[in-house]
């Protein structure tokens, strides 16, 4: 079928109406602070990451990307919040390996992964540490061992959430000690520290960019990190496979993500300063010192981050559905 004269010119002038209203929008976007949703409490781990890199791209982007915190519901309720947020590019969101778990977790959930987002780019790993209160007895994994299977019913063990990945990585602990402790739930994995400081919980699998600081000021107790090598910034610090639990290994993956339906010209502006930010030294020094290492420029670009997710959806929802964990 041909199409009628009038009708070819106005679809070309349809299409470079959209390229050129692209092109435009890059080069005067943004003209306002922007809002980065983070999906847990203040002071957290991914709350440290974001806050710094949301200070290093300021500096590209000329306007402020302010952190907000939406903490609940396991990260869903920010997620829920991002889809729903107007796809202007001055609404973003930065989770971690829940955005993955969560379809296994939840019955029913206000968003799909795959489906209602543009996709920006990962950003950082981080590995995670098994620790506990200063004054627990067990003074190193094998000790650990033969502690828990000796006293599993009187032990508890702290998470930030239904699906949290302390909550994944304490799940994992418990089946290769083939014990059941006593989970203790938080809002986040800030208040379940403050609570192993405090003396109220015993154990607890955290992140390094929050544990570092007291692992070496010796306010924990530190029994391994959950890497297959020892990490950069723990250097001492042996793997919980060199302890005993073979293959154990649970990193953190930050992944952002805006509103279905955010311009292309807007999302590769705001990619582009994400990974500009990934490549500032003081940016990679700060990650360094907390033990986070910046990912692979093959994962920094929508489609890395994409595919990256939809394999981790793959990887967990079997081990989450077989463990019949769920939430309402």
């Amino acid at each position: 079928m041909k199409l009628a004269p009038r009708r070819i010119i106005s679809s070309v002038l349809a299409t470079l109406s959209v390229f050129a209203g692209g092109s435009s929008l890059a080069q005067t976007y943004p003209t306002k602070p922007i809002s980065l949703v983070v999906p847990f409490a203040a002071g957290g781990p991914t709350d440290i990451v974001a806050r710094t890199l949301a200070a290093t791209m300021t500096k590209t982007l000329g306007q402020t990307v302010v952190v907000e915190n939406k903490a609940g519901a396991g990260g869903t309720l920010a997620a829920g919040f991002v889809a729903k947020a107007a796809p202007d590019g001055y609404t973003f969101l930065i989770h971690h390996n829940g955005m993955s778990t969560a379809p296994a977790l939840y019955r029913k959930m206000a968003f799909n992964p795959m489906t209602d987002f543009e996709y920006v780019s990962q950003a950082v790993d981080v590995p995670m540490t098994l620790i506990a209160r200063k004054d627990f007895p067990a003074k190193n994994m094998q000790e650990l061992t033969a502690y828990v299977k000796a006293n599993a019913k009187s032990i508890n063990l702290a998470n930030a959430g239904l699906g949290a990945v302390s909550h994944l990585c304490g799940m994992l602990f418990q089946q290769a000690m083939g014990a059941d402790l006593t989970t203790v739930p938080f809002s986040g994995t800030a208040p379940a520290l403050n609570a192993l400081l405090g003396g109220q919980v015993d154990l607890l699998c955290d992140q390094t960019t929050q544990t570092t600081q007291h692992i070496k000021a010796g306010t924990v107790k530190l029994y391994g990190v959950t890497t297959k090598q020892r990490i950069r910034a723990l250097p001492d610090a042996p793997t919980l496979t060199e302890g005993g639990l073979k293959d154990f290994e649970v990193i953190v993956w930050h992944g952002i993500y805006g509103p279905k339906g955010t311009p292309a010209a807007v999302i590769e502006k705001f990619g582009s300063a994400v990974r500009t930010a990934l490549k500032d030294p003081a940016f990679a020094a700060r990650m360094a010192d907390l033990g986070a290492e910046i990912v692979p420029e093959s994962k920094q670009t929508p489609e890395g981050l994409r595919t990256w997710l939809q394999s981790e959806i793959n990887k967990w929802g079997p081990v989450i559905r077989s463990a019949g964990v769920y939430a309402d």
